[in-house]
């Protein structure tokens, strides 16, 4: 008998159900591709991405996970400046975009969208601005496609401070009120682990109504007001609208030594691990002292994406080791 993927605290007077997701790439499955990945000579595809992607819904429903973040690369070259041949993929998929949408909707899966690191709304360069926009643009028409609702978000950075964080923080606000309607209302701002701090988004938010992720890991990077965990938290859910469920990101850092084959140059180099770097599975205690935390604050629901090299794996494990080290951490 399968088991759900929502866990349920159980504090003396809450009860909260968390939704537990991964991004992008498969490990437990090995020969599950996220999207087409051949080169722009060999004609790739968003058609053939959405078949990978019809195998790893079934993937997904086979090991009872409902939630999950779709590859930036889904639909290859999209957004290209001069690739201009394939900015009309997602039109071309209508009817298989509608059945992978059916898909979702019958196995419960919240998808989402991460912008890659190339896209910087912000960015002082008019044309990577453009292809930002663009990108979010087919994004946000691929979600629409499938029919998804409104939990299906597009997550995306401030970008660069470019020597005046002010200024930057204005560009991002200029640069998103000019997005078409469908991107705005999918679009949601993540704080970053070295730039714009939850204060510094929270202002984007309250010009824009856009809704904030709590990245965690990227807050005990950068967090100069010295906020609690739980007051950062508190601060992004309240930012999201009536009726749809926020997200959070949730990963581990990285606490293993590094080693480095220096190919016949010598000894391996061995390297400490970053604070910002992450884990390869997720450390249950610090997530269990997390949802402990939640728990007895209360408060609004919320689901959690896990950030770990080890990606599905690390979100099966930590389900397992959830089950055996926190039985009042039910499942339902």
């Amino acid at each position: 008998m399968k088991t759900s993927p929502y866990l349920t605290m159980r504090p003396a007077r809450t009860v909260r159900a968390v939704r537990l997701g991964f991004p992008v790439k498969i490990l437990g499955q090995g020969l599950l591709k996220s999207h087409d990945s051949r080169r722009w000579q060999n004609d790739p595809h968003l058609s053939v991405s959405l078949a990978y992607l019809r195998d790893i819904f079934l993937y997904l429903n086979r090991q009872d996970i409902h939630m999950y973040r779709l590859s930036s690369d889904l639909a290859p070259y999209v957004s290209h400046p001069t690739l201009t041949r394939f900015h009309g993929q997602v039109g071309e998929c209508q009817r298989e975009l509608a059945q992978l949408g059916d898909m979702a909707r019958e196995y419960h899966l919240r998808l989402s969208f991460h912008l890659p690191l190339t896209s910087v709304l912000n960015a002082l360069d008019e044309d990577v601005a453009l292809q930002t926009a663009r990108q979010a643009q087919a994004h946000a028409e691929i979600l629409d496609g499938m029919g998804l609702g409104p939990e299906a978000v597009i997550v995306s950075h401030v970008g660069g401070i470019y020597g005046d964080r002010d200024e930057a923080l204005a560009r991002f606000v200029q640069r998103y009120q000019a997005l078409a309607p469908p991107v705005r209302r999918r679009l949601v701002l993540e704080n970053d682990d070295s730039r714009f701090s939850l204060p510094e988004i929270l202002r984007v938010h309250q010009e824009t109504g856009i809704p904030l992720v709590l990245d965690l890991l990227h807050f005990m990077n950068h967090n100069p007001q010295r906020m609690s965990s739980m007051e950062a938290l508190e601060m992004c859910l309240r930012t999201w609208p009536p009726g749809v469920t926020p997200k959070v990101h949730f990963s581990s850092p990285r606490t293993a030594m590094r080693i480095v084959d220096r190919k016949g140059r010598g000894e391996p180099l061995l390297r400490a691990p970053r604070p910002t770097q992450h884990a390869d599975f997720i450390d249950p205690f610090q997530f269990l002292s997390f949802v402990n935390d939640v728990a007895a604050r209360g408060g609004r629901d919320f689901d959690v994406m896990l950030e770990a090299k080890a990606k599905d794996l690390a979100l099966l494990h930590l389900r397992d080791q959830l089950g055996r080290l926190a039985p009042g951490l039910a499942v339902r």
